[in-house]
């Protein structure tokens, strides 16, 4: 049986069409060699795809359920042209990004719909490390890029520049002692924490503590259940508490000692031994131009 892709191609186009005239005008052929090439898929399949008892063919039963058939042998021809001028234009075939859950869901969604209109034949796995977990990955080469909230002790062979600033805020349940009464920094001391962790046991996990008894939950959307129950309060940022099925049961308390907020660097990480091809530089460019929230400080990057 030798099927070809004009032969393919001739029976699609004349489906489409509803006739071999039409489907040799949208080919850029002669009705003769249309027909011919469809008459020798129906020699080489051994079935008549088409009707020719009226003016025009139409598709017998068979014909339709090879029309479907055809189209992805077709689609997928075209996907693999697609992916081999992508190869020789030197574009990743596949990609890694980690991204910690303190960056704000909501942008992502805009941005990698554009990188896949850019790159659409680059194969995307996105993961959602936490802190420096991050920077482990981009190290090790298990991730391309990174996004974290920023490490002071950043390994020297990682370049950064800066996202922008994510603040933290202060939440605790509604029938929390803190949600009672004007807090003081003493009192946060006296209740449980909970707090964000990391895989890792490096320093950043314990940048924000302050209460002496603290749990360690890997994922912000569960820390807002646990302070939900009244289990502890936590510093969770805003992008979170507003999509968080827990947010109406969630109290912001009043503090005596500063305005509530308290911002975290977002940055981008590479590995600067390991040179991005054009869908990682072009990932770079705009989640730098991409900016989250404000920059209380003067930018940086390495």
């Amino acid at each position: 049986m030798g099927v070809t892709f004009d032969q393919l191609q001739a029976f699609v186009a004349a489906a489409e069409a509803g006739s071999f005239s039409g489907a040799a005008r949208a080919l850029r052929k002669a009705q003769s060699a249309v027909s011919t090439q469809v008459a020798n898929l129906e020699t080489d399949l051994g079935l008549d795809l088409f009707s020719r008892v009226g003016r025009n063919p139409v598709l017998t039963p068979a014909g339709e359920r090879l029309l479907l058939e055809a189209r992805v042998v077709l689609d997928r021809r075209e996907h693999l042209v697609g992916v081999a001028t992508s190869l020789e234009q030197r574009v990743e075939s596949r990609l890694v990004v980690a991204i910690d859950e303190l960056y704000p869901e909501h942008a992502l969604g805009a941005l990698f719909a554009e990188f896949a209109r850019h790159f659409p034949f680059v194969e995307l796995e996105l993961l959602f490390p936490l802190m420096e977990d991050v920077s482990r990955m981009v190290q090790s080469g298990t991730a391309d890029l990174g996004v974290m909230w920023r490490q002071e002790g950043l390994p020297t062979e990682l370049g950064f520049q800066t996202l922008g600033w994510v603040p933290l805020k202060l939440v605790c349940g509604r029938d929390h002692p803190l949600a009672k009464e004007r807090v003081a920094w003493e009192e946060l001391k006296r209740y449980r924490q909970i707090l964000v962790a990391a895989r890792g046991d490096g320093p950043e996990k314990r940048r924000l503590r302050v209460a002496a008894e603290v749990w360690w939950v890997e994922s912000h959307w569960v820390i807002l259940e646990m302070v939900k129950h009244g289990i502890g309060w936590a510093f969770v940022s805003d992008h979170v508490i507003a999509s968080s099925p827990a947010a109406p049961d969630l109290v912001t308390p009043d503090l005596q000692f500063d305005k509530g907020d308290w911002p975290v660097a977002l940055e981008l990480v590479w590995h600067k031994q390991r040179p991005c091809g054009p869908a990682a530089t072009w990932l770079r460019e705009r989640l730098a131009a991409q900016r989250i929230g404000g920059l209380p400080g003067k930018d940086s990057a390495g």
